[in-house]
């Protein structure tokens, strides 16, 4: 192959231009796959519901929701009854200091010699058959809220008893949904991933084969929003045991495609790159088989690596006449007279630096 392809690379606002845009496309992309995903994520699975009416006797649930209700009946009849027996035991211990008072009274006026009066001692009667009156109450509903306890009781045993029976009856309609529920998912996963892997493949292909073209961010933008999305719903829909398999599958095949493809530049590698390579060598004047310091003009008794070659002081005044030049530690040949001119070049790049003419890069 003679010379390179000449491209330019446009100015740093374009080239941000085309980076940007193609993260934005890659981003456009993304969404657009998951509209697909999600849509397919609509499909109605099973019906919990439906299930649960084939195995759990209707019966024995509508007991339940029988005995649930009277439990709440109860519940409201027992706070009524405490809300009265409140009541009654306020009022009695009013009673009860009321009585206290006139004995009090009444113990005054004995010392003092001074008998109650008929009003007074028709007051005391009163206060005293009320107070007597109200315990009796009190003890009455006391008595209703313990049968209220008792009867609440009984019905949450009875419910408990239902509830247990409904509890083994609703373990195989947990099974049979749960069944159904993976059935679903893998379902939901098989048509997610029928859908992207065919797109991934088709980006994995037009990427391999139109990397040279230039429009490849396209194409790398396509391929880059589903490989992502087929990562999200892969890691979603599997288990982590199994996810992990699939990544670090995926990761080794990736880095060995790339393994490979380094090898294989560096034993079979294209023009492109060998030119990339040698002029980096002669900016650096090292040798681009060997690297061995070329070693010519101002240079030829100097030292130098390819980190000090920057740092290096060149003499001046010495002989910089141009002549043929092969390294000597791998005998390539790195400088030649141009077929074209005769003057002096660079014998591994493809351009004469006189007159420009191309030659065959090995």
């Amino acid at each position: 192959m003679s010379g390179t392809t000449k491209q330019a690379k446009g100015t740093w606002l374009h080239r941000f231009a085309i980076r940007f845009l193609t993260l934005v496309l890659a981003v456009l992309i993304f969404w657009v796959l998951g509209f697909l995903v999600n849509d397919i994520q609509d499909i109605r699975g099973p019906d919990y519901s439906e299930i649960e009416k084939r195995h759990v006797d209707r019966g024995l649930v509508s007991k339940s929701e029988m005995l649930s209700e009277q439990i709440a009946g109860v519940t409201r009849q027992i706070d009524n009854q405490t809300e009265k027996q409140r009541v009654v035991g306020d009022g009695s211990r009013s009673l009860q200091q009321t009585i206290n008072q006139l004995l009090e009274l009444q113990k005054l006026g004995l010392q003092k010699s001074v008998a109650f009066t008929e009003t007074e001692q028709a007051n005391f009667t009163v206060s005293l058959n009320m107070f007597l009156d109200n315990q009796r109450k009190y003890q009455e509903l006391s008595q209703a809220v313990s049968e209220l306890v008792e009867k609440k009781q009984a019905l949450v045993r009875e419910k408990e008893q239902a509830e247990q029976g409904i509890n083994r009856q609703r373990e195989p309609a947990m099974r049979e949904f749960q069944r159904l529920s993976e059935r679903h998912t893998l379902k939901l996963a098989f048509l997610q991933l029928a859908i992207l892997l065919p797109i991934l493949a088709v980006a994995a292909v037009v990427i391999i084969r139109k990397r040279a073209s230039i429009y490849f961010p396209l194409f790398l933008a396509f391929g880059g929003a589903t490989l992502v999305k087929v990562a999200m719903v892969v890691h979603e829909y599997f288990p982590s045991r199994y996810f992990k398999y699939i990544l670090i599958g995926g990761l080794l095949a990736v880095v060995a495609r790339l393994l490979v493809y380094f090898i294989r530049t560096i034993a079979f590698p294209k023009t492109q790159w060998l030119v990339k390579q040698y002029r980096e060598a002669y900016e650096r004047f090292l040798c681009p088989v060997c690297e061995y310091p070329i070693r010519i003009g101002p240079r030829r008794f100097l030292f130098w690596t390819r980190r000090t070659v920057n740092k290096l002081v060149v003499p001046a005044g010495r002989d910089e006449r141009e002549e043929a030049y092969t390294c000597p530690s791998c005998g390539s040949a790195l400088f030649e007279a141009c077929a074209s001119c005769g003057k002096i070049r660079h014998a591994m790049l493809p351009n004469c630096v006189h007159c420009g003419v191309a030659k065959e890069v090995k």
